[in-house]
């Protein structure tokens, strides 16, 4: 228990305040936790007391306080270690992987990379349960950090952080419509593309499609910024424009939709990584250890 001027706040209600936030709401928290409604309002009013001030808006809308706010990353951190210290005790009881791990990747990783990590993964660590959280590349770093998630696939991490894996590199190319003038060349430079409309992916990518425009010498003035890769890939169908995507997420495109290498070249690299400020969980080192004993191809 953490003792706050006389009172208590149990990990329990560390749990449920958590849950209330991440799941919108107490009645799916309480199911998330097999715990009854009444029971997660109990909990989070009791810790709520300890604390002296509210940690959420109640409303059809469940919001964090500003308080809550300032709680809700410690909380995170404190129950991402107790998932890292049950996990540790159970590997030198069992000997195995058991229980949850939680990792993040952005879609254009999730695609592909992920699924043949997460066949190995399973053919090699029966016992454990790993759920997949999708996020843009700017997100994955702070979820890992906040204690959202335990393990992530980073997107350029500088620097990479000690004990991480590369896991895989490629380069950004243009995605046009297999129709277009350009489709069948196979280097097109940036400059060639500026007669059409724009499509740039605001999921994360967007400082790396900005940064080739400028080596490239030529204006970045995006006529639509989308979030999904698959909708971006869509309107390039529909041809309402060009997009540039990384050569990871060549496995989405539709049959209508050709993705060709770009001049000038910008590389990324994908890294497999825990938590830099605090103790990895153990099923993490042994997930990095197994994506790291074989190459995986695309």
């Amino acid at each position: 228990m953490l003792k706050i001027d006389g009172s208590s706040i149990t990990l329990r209600q560390l749990s449920v305040f958590v849950a209330v936030i991440d799941e919108s709401g107490f009645g799916a928290a309480a199911d998330l936790l097999h715990m009854s409604q009444s029971a997660v309002s109990h909990a989070l009013a009791a810790m709520e007391r300890s604390l002296g001030l509210p940690l959420i808006i109640r409303g059809p809308q469940i919001a964090a306080t500003p308080l809550g706010e300032a709680v809700l990353q410690h909380a995170r951190s404190v129950l991402a270690s107790l998932r890292a210290l049950q996990a540790a005790a159970d590997l030198h009881v069992n000997g195995a992987a058991t229980g949850t791990v939680r990792l993040a990747a952005a879609p254009t990783a999730s695609h592909r990379l992920v699924p043949a990590l997460l066949q190995r993964w399973r053919a090699e660590l029966p016992g454990l349960d790993i759920r997949l959280f999708e996020g843009g590349d700017d997100e994955l770093e702070l979820w890992l950090t906040s204690g959202i998630v335990d393990a992530a696939i980073l997107i350029d991490p500088d620097p990479i952080p000690e004990g991480s894996v590369v896991l895989a590199r490629d380069d950004f190319r243009a995605v046009l419509r297999a129709d277009h003038p350009l489709a069948g060349l196979e280097r097109v430079t940036l400059a060639s593309l500026q007669d059409d409309p724009f499509l740039s992916s605001s999921s994360g990518s967007e400082p790396k499609i900005a940064t080739l425009h400028k080596m490239a010498g030529v204006p970045y003035r995006p006529a639509q910024r989308v979030h999904e890769c698959s909708t971006l890939i869509g309107m390039v169908e529909a041809e309402l424009g060009v997009a540039i995507l990384p050569s990871l997420a060549r496995s989405m495109l539709t049959e209508g939709v050709v993705m060709i290498e770009l001049d000038p070249s910008l590389e990324r690299t994908l890294v497999f990584s825990g938590p830099r400020d605090r103790p990895w969980h153990p099923s993490v080192e042994r997930m990095r250890d197994i994506a790291a004993a074989g190459a995986i191809h695309f």
